[in-house]
């Protein structure tokens, strides 16, 4: 049964830094390109990170370049997104998702990011 558990979020100060998990499960991440989204409140999904399946690929949306990076762990099959510099406008529940075929169909929980003062 494939499985996305993601974490790490939570509440923190402009300037401050997150280390997001994607855990996944029945299927082996380092065979697929994965993805991080973003949905902020009142907002369409915004697609975030790529990172493809040799792992040495990554793409970003222009507003996260330079701060955040996107990273795997075949070892135990989870996804990272390091968030540096984080903004408010940062602030969105963060989801993971593998890219191909049905693989796409499947979504996790997500997990919050709260950038405040």
């Amino acid at each position: 049964q494939v499985r996305l558990v993601e974490s790490g979020g939570g509440l923190v100060q402009p300037g401050g830094s997150l280390r997001l998990s994607c855990a996944a499960s029945g299927f082996t991440v380092s065979q697929y390109p994965m993805t991080w989204y973003r949905q902020a409140p009142g907002k369409e999904r915004e697609w975030v990170a790529t990172i493809t399946t040799l792992g040495v690929g990554t793409n970003y949306v222009d507003s996260v370049k330079g701060r955040f990076t996107i990273s795997r762990d075949n070892a135990k099959n989870t996804v990272y997104l390091q968030m540096n510099s984080l903004r408010p406008e940062d602030t969105a529940v963060y989801n993971c998702r593998a890219l191909g075929g049905s693989m796409s169909n499947y979504w996790g929980p997500g997990t919050q990011v709260t950038v405040s003062s």
